[in-house]
């Protein structure tokens, strides 16, 4: 490369002979020409050799001409191919897309207020959520289409409550909704395809629409993939949480920092724009839509009721009704008739039991009660007309019809 620009150079600006050029540089003179004649820099070209999959290739178009996506190793049980596999796979990466098609992927512009993008995310850290037990728990992410402002929160399962509660607490956070949620097809959300009850009732409620996306297809929602992303790189390392709650507190002060930031796609700071992507969102509705763990049983007599896998106590008083147990992310209400009848902290543990002492002690009482009433039923009988009825002992019956038990010796020697 250096003898062509300086040959070059010697002949056209200084003017030096081709002679002179190859005797300066040592070179031939021919060397000379060929550069003189060449207005590009030299580049080495191997000569093409042949390919081993160049016999076999109208045998593969043949296959793809009829299955485009033919796996490669059913190909080369068709063909007979007799190599290993990495000169077949490289030569159907040249080939297939010619018989299979480009899916190409459009750069979409958002529009303020019009999309957000939430997704669960998986943490490898474990939280501890009771004395000797951790957990990994899914953390909801949502992140706006347009000014790209992230908001994050640990919720205790996936089932829908919880998330549908996850996802009214961010939104809450940001004061108003966007027109469109897009989730991917998490079972909670529209596993089907089609959205669940509990979702469509939640986006009935704030009068917005959540779009599933594709199946297989994560760079639909490639937003908050990469916010899940950067919380694995950039939150993580080097944190250790106490519980969840203590996992919340640490996410929401990093976030303040993470919204801060400069984001390149955007050229700018999503908390700078997430005013005027609040002003062409949707206003919250005046009701609480439906979120939470509900359900109605009949309180048995342990008088516990069951939320997720953990046992709460109900007043007892209850044993036989029918109750209605809601459960929020940070409570369990159980009421009978309208009135609570039990109000306790949600736990995220696995398989734990929750009892308030005042319902213990009401069970105890009640016990206690139902064993005096029985032995004052027993020590108490009436006739049909009012008067008592003295108990007698059962050996009074044996000696008024002389009849002896008694199995001694002695009594069946006399016998």
């Amino acid at each position: 490369m250096e003898d062509w620009a300086e040959i070059r150079r010697l002949y056209r600006a200084e003017g030096v002979p081709i002679k002179e050029i190859a005797r300066r540089l040592g070179v031939a003179r021919n060397t000379v020409r060929a550069a003189l004649a060449s207005d590009r820099p030299p580049k080495y070209q191997r000569a093409p050799r042949g390919h081993v999959a160049d016999a076999f290739e109208p045998q593969i178009r043949a296959l793809l001409t009829e299955w485009p996506r033919m796996p490669a190793p059913v190909i080369a049980e068709r063909i007979g191919w007799p190599y290993s596999m990495p000169p077949l796979r490289k030569r159907l990466a040249l080939v297939r897309p010619e018989y299979a098609g480009i899916d190409p992927v459009d750069r979409i512009t958002y529009e303020p207020g019009q999309i957000a993008q939430c997704d669960l995310w998986f943490p490898a850290t474990k939280v501890q959520v009771a004395p000797g037990q951790l957990r990994v728990l899914p953390v909801l992410v949502m992140t706006l289409g347009f000014s790209r402002f992230m908001t994050a929160m640990m919720i205790p399962t996936r089932q829908a409550g919880d998330i549908l509660s996850g996802m009214w607490s961010l939104i809450s956070q940001i004061g108003r909704v966007t027109k469109t949620l897009v989730w991917d097809r998490e079972a909670a959300i529209g596993g089907s395809g089609k959205l669940t009850a509990p979702a469509a009732a939640f986006a009935g409620t704030l009068a917005t629409t959540i779009k599933l996306a594709p199946p297989r297809d994560p760079e639909y929602k490639g937003m908050v993939e990469r916010a899940n992303q950067y919380l694995e790189t950039s939150f993580l390392p080097g944190r250790g949480f106490a519980s969840p709650t203590d996992f919340n507190d640490q996410l929401g002060e990093w976030l303040i920092k993470a919204n801060s930031r400069t984001v390149r796609s955007i050229q700018g700071r999503p908390i700078d724009l997430l005013e005027t992507d609040r002003l062409l969102m949707m206003s919250l509705p005046p009701v609480i839509p439906p979120i939470g763990l509900t359900c109605r049983v009949r309180l048995s007599r342990d008088y516990y009721v069951r939320v997720d896998t953990v046992d709460y106590s109900v007043d007892p008083q209850a044993i036989g009704r029918f109750v209605e147990v809601t459960a929020s992310l940070q409570e369990v209400i159980v009421s009978c008739d309208g009135h609570v009848v039990a109000r306790h902290q949600r736990s995220w543990a696995r398989q734990g039991v929750i009892t308030d002492p005042a319902h213990a002690a009401t069970a105890a009482a009640m016990r206690q009660a139902l064993a005096a009433d029985r032995l004052r039923r027993q020590a108490m009988r009436h006739h049909s007309d009012g008067h008592a009825v003295t108990l007698r002992a059962l050996p009074d019956y044996d000696a008024l019809f002389g009849v002896d038990f008694d199995p001694s010796p002695a009594k069946a020697r006399t016998e």
